[in-house]
């Protein structure tokens, strides 16, 4: 009997099967669903002794409470087993290989945490005057100065909080741009069909319309389509390289060339710039400006919805148009500029210089890296992804099987045709293998995609593992084994939820346990 990433034996369990939204009771002693705060403490009473105070009405204002607070008492014990098994129900890079495609979930080495809460640092205040904070404006001086080094390019804005912020920030200099050469007319952006679903979201929201462009048979943009949308009126394409179906785009270089003769710009979405970190400079490729995650390609770490990073490079045409703040070399050391060159900036993107916490990890990553470190990442991430590409083709179908991926491989669910098991059935059934699901669905140019990126962090007995997990999921679905992929996940602490109800439908207050 083949056993999983836990340490379990793998297939289906002995005992029935739970209702929907049931906690799973089953002979593997995981942990089990963690009750709500409310459910667990008692309104009655507090988890602390505290003297009763008398405040006179006058000093609260008009504020005082009508109705009781309701909240629940615990104890410091309880609140913190509360918590402790609330965390260890998550699942995390730190416990295990997260396969998310075209999202880098890379290992967040603990050398950057110890750096990123050193005093003067952590402690500081982005209102403090600048010469009391002069080492923290020389980080992100310097992180800057390799973000420019890395990818070739003129200038780098440092201000914005993430990928979809960064794409806004280089679409905003982008058209700055345009209204200052008179060419303020230019509402359309070309948006290929494997690009990141942000992108055309990012153009919309600008006002811009936008214009798809069909991908190849091959996975990859033809610059002839390219070619025969390019108008008066495109301002700039915004193009994934490599793109979403995990591939190089191999004529990047021919559709920058003939997006700048029409007049146009290139933005770059550097959501996968791990792929080629320190191999190629996006510069050198044409873009224009290209926003870069820190938190991908520099192992900051991901925080639900926050603290994201995403600087954008821009070239020497965008350059004059970057927002401010930005740091700069004064008689005075590091100050923090707030006009712009020339006046020309398109403005402030957010209140201060950005995720200040972030810059510190990026920075300490990229030095204790070196040059030749982050170049063999880049590589290591691009073999992972191939290794396990070569070992899943035997049991998996892939549309772009025929040539190396970069730093994801794809597949779709035409191996499970016949078999009566969604792409969904096969991602819930992976939770009872110990894994993260891979993306689903995703990108849109191929139907029931499995999009895995297995980063660098990976070991070779890591990705056996997983990969020994997904080919006996595979076999298992084409031995009809359905009920073991209709139930599951049957291991977890719930089990199939109505995922279209609860979305539909979100419950998002307590309101007791009738």
């Amino acid at each position: 009997m083949s056993m999983n990433s836990q340490g379990r034996p793998s297939g289906k369990i002995q005992d029935g099967p739970a209702a929907p939204g049931d906690a799973a009771v089953n002979d593997c002693a995981l942990l089990p669903l963690e009750p709500l705060l409310f459910e667990i403490g008692s309104r009655d009473h507090c988890g602390v002794d505290l003297p009763d105070v008398q405040i006179d009405e006058s000093r609260l204002g008009g504020f005082r409470r009508l109705s009781p607070l309701d909240l629940p008492g615990l104890s410091e014990p309880e609140s913190m087993r509360h918590y402790v098994r609330l965390s260890r129900l998550n699942y995390s890079i730190d416990a295990g290989l997260y396969p998310l495609g075209s999202c880098t979930m890379k290992h967040n080495p603990r050398l950057n945490e110890k750096v990123a809460r050193l005093p003067g640092f952590a402690d500081i205040h982005p209102l403090q005057p600048v010469s009391t904070v002069q080492g923290a404006l020389q980080v992100i001086d310097e992180l800057a100065r390799w973000l420019m080094v890395l990818t070739n390019t003129s200038a780098v804005a440092m201000s914005p909080k993430a990928g979809a912020h960064g794409e806004m920030c280089g679409m905003m200099a982008i058209r700055a741009a345009h209204h200052a050469n008179g060419q303020g007319h230019r509402d359309v952006v070309l948006v290929p069909e494997s690009a990141h679903g942000t992108n055309p979201a990012t153009a919309a929201f600008l006002g811009y319309r936008v214009v798809p462009v069909a991908a190849r048979s091959d996975g990859t943009v033809d610059v002839d389509a390219v070619k025969a949308a390019l108008t008066p009126e495109v301002a700039a394409i915004m193009l994934t390289n490599p793109n979403t179906c995990g591939l190089f785009e191999p004529d990047v270089r021919k559709i920058a060339d003939a997006v700048h003769d029409a007049g146009g710009y290139f933005y770059c979405d550097g959501a996968n710039f791990n792929a080629i970190m320190g191999v190629v400079r996006p510069g050198d490729l044409g873009i224009d400006a290209m926003h870069i995650n820190l938190h991908k390609t520099f192992s900051t770490p991901h925080g639900g919805g926050g603290p994201g990073a995403g600087p954008v490079v821009l070239s020497k045409a965008l350059a004059p148009f970057a927002p401010v703040p930005f740091v700069r070399h004064g008689e005075d050391g590091l100050m923090l500029e707030e006009h712009g060159d020339a006046n020309q900036s398109f403005g402030r993107l957010c209140a201060f210089h950005g995720q200040m916490g972030m810059f510190t990890r990026a920075l300490a990553y990229m030095l204790s890296h070196g040059g030749d470190g982050l170049t063999q990442a880049a590589r290591d991430a691009v073999l992972n992804a191939n290794y396990i590409k070569a070992r899943l083709q035997e049991e998996f179908s892939m549309p772009y099987g025929d040539q190396p991926c970069m730093h994801e491989t794809l597949s779709d669910d035409g191996f499970l045709k016949g078999t009566g098991v969604t792409t969904l059935d096969f991602a819930k059934a992976m939770i009872d293998e110990g894994y993260h699901p891979m993306t689903m669905y995703f990108p849109l140019v191929v139907h029931g995609a499995m999009l895995i990126e297995p980063t660098e962090s990976e070991s070779l007995n890591s990705l056996d593992a997983f990969v020994q997990s997904m080919l006996e999921l595979a076999r298992a679905a084409k031995a009809g084994d359905i009920e073991r992929f209709r139930q599951a996940p049957s291991r977890a602490p719930l089990r199939r939820l109505d995922e279209t109800a609860a979305a539909r439908n979100p419950v998002l207050k307590w309101s007791g346990s009738e």
